[in-house]
Formats: structure tokens, C-alpha cells, sequence
């Protein structure tokens, strides 16, 4: 900005200690006590350059209102001028209020110099300097010279882009320390108004990227989890696939094997006159009916796994009853209490508690009814299953502790396996005789040992856990 040594010297005021200029001197003192403060106030207003342009406006037109004791101060900014400051003109009354430019109530000649200098024919001068209005004066009357009213052009780059106008009461007069001061606030006004409102473009373009930022972090986090949900679907498909390969393969050769070892043995029984090898086979008939049996429950399991979703261990409990079981085995299962949801880990061991007695009673005990009972208590659940076959608790017993102790042939790891999983869930295994003559193998478990909702787990795999049995 370059230096106008008029404005210099009307600033500094005089260069001379002669005794003959002391009421000048004094004058000068006082008119540069008053641009000290006038210069202080302009540039508490120009450092509001963040508060955002309105603000930055008010604090100029309040100090040009201050300085000059003004009764009216008008600043505006020319229509097309600085297109991004807002607001884009300002009046302040008498008593520092602001005045709505279109107030029926403001004076004639404030709206007259408020619209002249909007629509850029404002009084513009030679020199580009401040001074006293040839207009209208503080009461509209016309003068050549008015003391009491002064406007001051705001530049920018070299041109025009708006005015500040001030009228002032009969008691103050406007002088050229005045204007001077003035034409330092209008000079700097520009660059503040622009650097306000470029600071507040930044502000809004970096909102708006911060905006973009989450929506993208977010639509991030949306394309990770439906990348996952199409992962598990993938291989969900695959698993299903497999298990629908392994269910053919076992009805076309296994099933169809194990068929074909039962006719043969059938052949050779009907062949045989020695009663005890007739026995013989007629248990080898019966072991291949039951292999039969349980493929045929493998197979419904591999190809149903996919069809339902996580069930509850009644729900498990009813379908092992009425599906995995060998047909002349009757089953009963009882539900008493309010089922009390547990942990996923907790429900497969009981499933296959629950799977393990039955085929025992099935297969070594020979029962033709079982029943299935999950009792649910105030704080601890009994799952229990009792049969009518032949079994005798005591040799059971017997049999589990030696098995536990060292079982070379693994002729009883069934029974091993049921009280291994009982204990891993805080829970107990008991074997006493039935009701029905025979035995009833019996879990308790705190439910305190094993609390927490059921997590997620497909029918299929507590249904191969069921066919898991030794």
C-alpha cells in the first residue's frame, strides 16, 4: 500500500517548539490523542477478519462511528464488487443501532448516498481521496462545503468497490485528521472483507471435505461388511455343495454297500444249520441295519443343513427324537421349566450327551422306548436320559471308570466322551437305574457355568455332532 504523505502530515500535526504556535500545538496534540485511538479502534475491528464478514462489517462502521461521533454512518459495497462478502451493506443510527435499509423512517439523503453507491455512481473523486459532501448536508439542505458530512471510497486493486459515508451533529465538525483517519480504515477494509470472506470459503470447502471424508469412511466400513457377508455366503455355498457331494457319494456306494453286506449275510444265515452262528448273523444283520439307519440320518442331515436356521436345545432335542434315531427306537422328549437360553459350546455338549445315551440304549441296550428330559430349574438345568433296555448301572459305572483309566480298545470312549463334555461345562454325569427297568443317564449343570445367549450355529452341524458316537 503505498504512503500518502498528505495523510502523513495531517496525522502527525506540526513540526514546530516555537512558542507563538502553543494553541497549535495543542491542537495537534489533541487531534493526535484522538487518531492514536482512532487507529487502535481500526485495528481491533480489522483483526475480526474470522468472525465471519458480517461482523468484520459492524466493527468498521462502528469505529468510523466512534471516531466521528457520527449520528449516521452508511457503508455499502457496490453491486458485482467482491461478489463472496456478505452482508453487503450496512447502516448504523444515531444511537449505534442498526437500521434496516429499508426502513420507511430512514432520512432521504442516507438512502440516497446507500443506493448510489450500490449501484456504483457514488461520489467518486480524481484523487481517489475522502472529503466533504457538495451534496445534501446534515439536513438536507444544499452547501458547497459540509463539515458535518464525509465519505470516503473503499479501493481494492485500483478500482472503487464501495464507499463509506458518515454524517455527523451540528456540534462536530469534520476536519482532515478525520478523513485521513477514514481513508486508513477504508484503505485496509477491503483486504479484510476479502480475506474474511476467502477464510470463510475455506471453512465451508473444508466442512465439506470433512463431510465427504466420513461418508467415504463410511461407505468404506458398508462395502467391508457386505465384502464379508458375500465371503461367508461364498462359502456357505461352497460347504453346502461339499456336504450335498458327500451325501450323494454315501447313498450311491455306502448305503448301497452296507445293503448289499446285509443281503449277503441274510444269504448265508438262511444257509446255516448251527444256531449259534445263526445268532451270530442275525447280530451282524442287525449292526447293518442300524449302519443303514444311521447313513440314511447322515444323509438327510447334509442335505437339509442349510434350510434352517440356529435352533434352541429343545428345538434340537425334538428333531434328534423324530429324525436321527433308528425307527424302532421310541423316543419322548419333555421340556419342563422356562428354557433358559446358554452358550452355543454349552448346548452342543448336552446335544451330544443327549445323542450318545440314546444310541446306547438303542444299540447296546436294546431299548424300544427312551425318554428325553430337560428340566429347567432356578439355577440349575438336569438334562437326562432314561431307557428300558438291559442295561445294568452298576457295570456302566463299572465300565466308565475303567474306560476313563486307560481305555486300550476304545470299546467304551463313548461313555468317556459323555462325562468329559459334562465336566467342560461345569456340570456332572450321573448314571442310576430308570424308571423304565433300565438306565438313566443323567447332567446337571449350573447355570451360573454356562450362561449367555445361544450364539449362531447351523442345524446341520449339531445334527453331524448327534451321528458323532462311538
Amino acid at each position: 500500500m503505498s504512503v500518502d504523505h498528505h495523510d502523513l502530515d495531517q496525522l502527525t500535526g506540526i513540526r514546530s517548539g516555537k512558542p507563538s504556535f502553543y494553541i497549535e500545538y495543542l491542537a495537534s496534540a489533541e487531534r493526535l490523542r484522538r487518531v492514536i485511538h482512532a487507529l487502535d479502534r481500526i485495528s481491533r475491528a480489522l483483526v475480526r477478519t474470522t468472525e465471519g464478514p458480517g461482523t468484520l462489517v459492524r466493527s468498521v462502521a462502528e469505529a468510523a462511528a466512534d471516531h466521528l461521533t457520527a449520528d449516521w454512518v452508511v457503508f455499502a459495497l457496490a453491486d458485482g464488487a467482491l461478489p463472496e462478502a456478505a452482508p453487503r451493506h450496512l447502516v448504523l443510527g444515531p444511537a449505534g443501532e442498526e437500521v434496516d435499509a429499508a426502513d420507511p423512517e430512514l432520512p432521504a439523503w442516507v438512502t440516497a448516498h446507500l443506493s448510489a453507491v450500490r449501484s456504483g455512481e457514488g461520489h467518486r473523486h480524481e484523487d481517489g481521496g475522502a472529503r466533504t459532501s457538495s451534496g445534501s448536508g446534515a439536513d438536507g439542505s444544499d452547501m458547497e462545503h459540509d463539515p458535518h458530512h464525509l465519505h470516503v471510497p473503499v479501493h481494492l486493486d485500483g478500482d472503487v468497490v464501495g464507499e463509506i459515508v458518515a454524517w455527523t451533529g451540528a456540534e462536530r465538525a469534520i476536519d482532515a485528521t478525520d478523513a485521513s483517519v477514514l481513508r486508513v480504515l477504508a484503505g485496509q477494509t477491503a483486504a479484510a472483507l476479502q480475506n474474511s470472506a476467502l477464510h470463510q470459503r475455506t471453512m465451508r470447502l473444508y466442512g465439506e471435505a470433512s463431510r465427504h471424508a466420513e461418508d467415504l469412511a463410511a461407505r468404506n466400513d458398508q462395502l467391508q461388511r457386505t465384502r464379508d457377508a458375500l465371503t461367508v455366503a461364498r462359502q456357505r455355498e461352497v460347504l453346502d455343495s461339499e456336504r450335498h457331494r458327500i451325501a450323494r457319494e454315501l447313498h450311491d456306494s455306502v448305503t448301497q454297500y452296507a445293503l448289499s453286506a446285509g443281503m449277503q449275510i441274510e444269504v448265508v444265515r438262511s444257509e446255516i444249520r448251527d444256531e449259534r452262528q445263526r445268532g451270530r448273523l442275525e447280530t451282524a444283520k442287525a449292526l447293518t441295519r442300524r449302519a443303514v439307519e444311521q447313513l440314511r440320518s447322515a444323509i438327510y442331515a447334509l442335505n437339509h443343513s442349510g434350510d434352517r436356521g440356529p435352533q434352541s436345545l429343545p428345538a434340537m432335542l425334538e428333531e434328534l427324537s423324530t429324525v436321527h434315531m433308528p425307527s424302532d427306537l421310541r423316543v419322548e422328549v419333555r421340556i419342563e421349566g422356562r428354557p433358559v437360553a446358554l452358550s452355543s459350546a454349552a448346548e452342543r455338549s448336552l446335544f451330544r450327551v443327549a445323542g450318545e445315551a440314546l444310541f446306547n440304549a438303542a444299540v447296546h441296550a436294546e431299548g424300544s422306548v427312551a425318554v428325553v428330559r430337560l428340566a429347567y430349574r432356578k439355577d440349575r438345568l438336569v438334562l437326562s436320559v432314561s431307557d428300558d433296555g438291559t442295561g445294568d448301572p452298576e457295570h456302566v459305572r463299572r465300565s466308565l471308570r475303567v474306560a476313563a483309566a486307560g481305555d486300550l480298545d476304545g470299546s467304551h470312549r463313548g461313555l468317556v466322551n459323555m462325562a468329559e463334555r459334562a465336566r467342560e461345562i461345569g456340570g456332572t454325569l450321573r448314571i442310576r437305574r430308570a424308571p423304565q427297568g433300565g438306565i438313566r443317564v443323567e447332567v446337571g449343570v449350573p447355570l451360573g457355568a454356562c450362561p449367555g445367549p445361544a450364539a449362531p450355529t447351523e442345524s446341520s452341524l449339531t445334527s453331524e455332532e448327534a451321528r458323532s458316537r462311538s
